[in-house]
């Protein structure tokens, strides 16, 4: 049986309505249409908003004019045609009974984040933290002191005034100052290290909420299409912020997104994977591209087992249930086991590996760089004798400990499925793996516990994906 909640429906028609209510003859623009924005290039880029019921609207913007009308609900849209990154900010206008000039925009790429506290996490709490021995970049204490980038711009949603009528254009910052201490540390840390490898243009919209479950962040009729939901009761305020943080953004033009979720839904393994999949299908249907990239965070280590309702393997079935969702087509996935300074605090600050990791994610995948995005993932598992010797995608130059300690947080079992920790060895990019106990394995598991920060990487210097090869979930994403 599916339940919504009538109210979430109603908020976009009542943007509409608030928008026209704003004057009877003019245009207005939606929020996220403002002065200093970046619009995405080498795509076709929507201009949108409302008007009086037929009226006649002209967008200029460099050497393109675009014109329309109004329809009978007053919204109208164009299109402007794919355009090049922009070295300086140009003027976009936007003609009718009244006049609107948006200036300094400029064109490069734009991403949109989106999730709970993590991807929250402000620039203001990220400038007081200090380096992590395992992070491959310098420490960024003082960056809100040196951010002064023109060429990266921010766009932070407001869930309550986004809703609303806007006349002052003013969305949109340069990353700098009092609006880069309010914003997504991981957002902004991903769009300096976009922007310093593509020397364009850099756009980041972010739109998340602190303690956040995934189910407000996706439109109610999206359950309706994917049978996994077909008889399965759908509650926890579906569309809560899916209408006022995401359906209004869309259909701005986009590169992609990038998603930090899942602390609140842990305890959870298929039916997130379901929920994911929804969500990733919705916001591409909305943005009218079912190829947009969809980067997102593995959670890292932490004590879930504090609540006497989960165990230390709750968190790695979590994250099992979080790799699954790679084979959903454009998507990219980074491993954090290496990033919290204290398992007790689910708000690991070491925001700028994060915005980094997923930087590369994108670099290789969506800009087709030759870089490594990824530590060391499962392949494939053979016994020989009593070893089992296993082998990965992502070995990145070889394998390695990233202290020069024997691997850990390995354990293996025989036929009892008795787990006890392996004696690891790194031969011919592979790991070798026994116990004394263990006289013909039968499975392994590799930081299989929620507070595990393992030190098996690869050369890269990237962290390998935890596993399990006894009984893991399996998933198709084809309906």
């Amino acid at each position: 049986m599916f339940n919504c909640r009538i109210p979430h429906l109603l908020i976009a028609a009542a943007v509409s309505l608030s928008l026209s209510a704003k004057s009877d003859a003019a245009i207005v623009l939606p929020k996220i249409l403002g002065n200093g924005m970046v619009l995405q290039r080498n795509q076709p880029v929507s201009v949108w908003g409302t008007a009086s019921v037929g009226e006649k609207v002209t967008v200029k913007f460099g050497k393109q004019t675009k014109t329309t009308v109004a329809d009978t609900g007053g919204k109208w849209k164009v299109f402007l045609n794919p355009m090049p990154a922009s070295a300086k900010g140009e003027n976009l206008t936007i003609s009718g009974t009244n006049k609107i000039v948006l200036s300094d925009v400029l064109v490069g790429e734009v991403w949109l984040c989106s999730g709970q506290s993590n991807m929250q996490y402000e620039m203001r709490k990220n400038s007081k933290v200090a380096r992590p021995d395992t992070s491959t970049t310098n420490s960024p204490i003082d960056e809100l002191d040196r951010a002064h980038n023109p060429n990266i711009r921010i766009f932070l949603v407001d869930r309550k005034r986004q809703v609303k009528p806007d006349s002052t254009h003013s969305g949109w910052s340069i990353a700098q100052d009092s609006a880069l201490r309010a914003f997504s540390a991981a957002g902004y840390f991903f769009a300096k290290k976009i922007q310093a490898e593509l020397k364009v243009p850099v756009g980041i919209i972010s739109s998340a909420v602190s303690g956040s479950r995934i189910k407000p962040w996706i439109d109610e009729a999206a359950f309706q299409r994917e049978p996994y939901f077909k008889n399965v009761k759908v509650d926890g305020d579906p569309g809560k912020f899916y209408h006022p943080m995401i359906e209004t953004v869309a259909p701005y033009a986009l590169k992609g997104f990038l998603w930090y979720q899942g602390e609140s839904n842990v305890g959870e393994t298929t039916s997130y994977i379901y929920k994911m999949k929804v969500l990733m299908d919705s916001w591409r249907k909305a943005w009218g591209n079912k190829n947009l990239p969809f980067y997102y965070v593995q959670l890292a280590p932490y004590l879930n087992s504090q609540d006497k309702k989960f165990t230390n393997e709750t968190l790695p079935e979590f994250r099992e249930a979080q790799e699954q969702l790679l084979k959903m087509p454009y998507t990219g996935m980074i491993v954090t086991t290496d990033l919290n300074d204290n398992v007790k605090n689910i708000h690991p600050p070491f925001k700028w590996e994060i915005g980094r990791r997923l930087a590369l994610v994108a670099l290789a995948k969506t800009y087709g760089m030759k870089v490594e995005y990824s530590g060391p993932s499962f392949k494939e598992m053979k016994v020989e004798r009593d070893q089992a010797v296993i082998s990965f995608n992502h070995t990145g130059g070889g394998l390695v400990s990233h202290d020069g300690k024997p691997l850990n947080y390995f354990t293996i079992a025989g036929s009892d499925k008795k787990f006890v920790p392996a004696n690891v060895m790194i031969k011919d990019n592979q790991l070798v793996l026994s116990a004394p106990s263990v006289q013909k394995p039968v499975a392994v598991r590799f930081a299989w516990d929620e507070a595990a920060q393992p030190n098996f990487y690869n050369e890269a210097g990237l962290p390998a994906v935890p596993f399990r090869t006894d009984n893991p979930l399996k998933f198709n994403p084809v309906n």
